[in-house]
């Protein structure tokens, strides 16, 4: 067991990747706490959890309010006395309407997406700063680093360009995870990122259409799409000691879609 007896607060911990996170983490010893908004699925992360044979919390959390964040933060030292690890996940990417360009509905998503990420970290890190040590996993995404729009309609010019919220967003998740790095470091506190590509969870299937779903996967290099649990080995490493002297590194785990170098 790598993660034995550490306390990790997973964010959007209720479905999905979150989901895989936290199943995966319990069965490698940790504590979770599952932070989520939803309390039905919520629990039922924990319930499994349990199940696993860890310890497990239960926080209705919107990190979009920093209230909820800190008291998520409160609470999960109060239950297991530290938090080691923090993994930012939760997301608005459910039934995310990629056609509303209103500037609402941007910060909405840049509110939860973005701003949650520097919320909870900032909850967290008191606390991680007094015991000298911590792992902080922000989720990115490689959404960040497709910068081709595609085809562009030319014909009305008042016709307002896309919102670009997801991505932007995560743009701005790694742009936190170097600048949290080099702040919390002396701290003795590790900040990195893991960008996914496209992974097959309820959520993609209602954003991303059936037939590019598997376009995407033919673009990649390995030919196989992700499923979440994919992604939890990457994630036991940057919360385990393996990866004490890595921080401000986001690591892409896509099949080979997106190669940077």
């Amino acid at each position: 067991m790598r993660l034995k007896d550490k306390v990790a607060v997973i964010t959007g911990a209720g479905q999905g990747i979150g989901r895989a996170y936290a199943n995966r983490f319990a069965r490698e010893g940790a504590h979770v706490v599952v932070a989520e908004i939803n309390e039905e699925i919520g629990r039922r992360t924990a319930s499994e959890v349990q199940d696993a044979g860890a310890e497990a919390l239960f926080l209705k959390t919107d990190v979009s309010k920093e209230e909820s964040c800190k008291e998520m933060a409160a609470r999960a030292v109060e239950r297991f006395g530290r938090i080691d690890i923090l993994l930012n996940n939760a997301a608005i990417f459910y039934g995310l309407d990629r056609e509303d360009t209103s500037l609402a509905y941007f910060n909405r998503i840049l509110s939860v997406n973005l701003t949650g990420v520097w919320l909870s970290i900032r909850a967290v890190e008191p606390y991680m700063k007094r015991q000298g040590k911590g792992k902080i996993i922000n989720q990115s995404s490689t959404a960040a680093f497709m910068g081709n729009v595609g085809a562009v309609d030319t014909s009305d010019p008042d016709k307002p360009s896309p919102p670009f919220h997801y991505s932007v967003a995560k743009m701005g998740v790694n742009g936190f995870t170097k600048y949290f790095a080099g702040a919390l470091g002396p701290w003795g506190i590790n900040v990195n990122a893991i960008a996914p590509g496209v992974t097959l969870t309820e959520a993609t299937k209602t954003v991303v259409p059936e037939d590019m779903l598997n376009m995407l996967v033919m673009f990649t290099a390995l030919k196989k799409p992700l499923q979440p649990e994919d992604l939890t080995g990457t994630a036991v490493f940057l919360a385990s000691a393996d990866s004490d002297m890595m921080t401000g590194q986001v690591l892409v785990v896509d099949a080979g879609m997106i190669m940077l170098g």
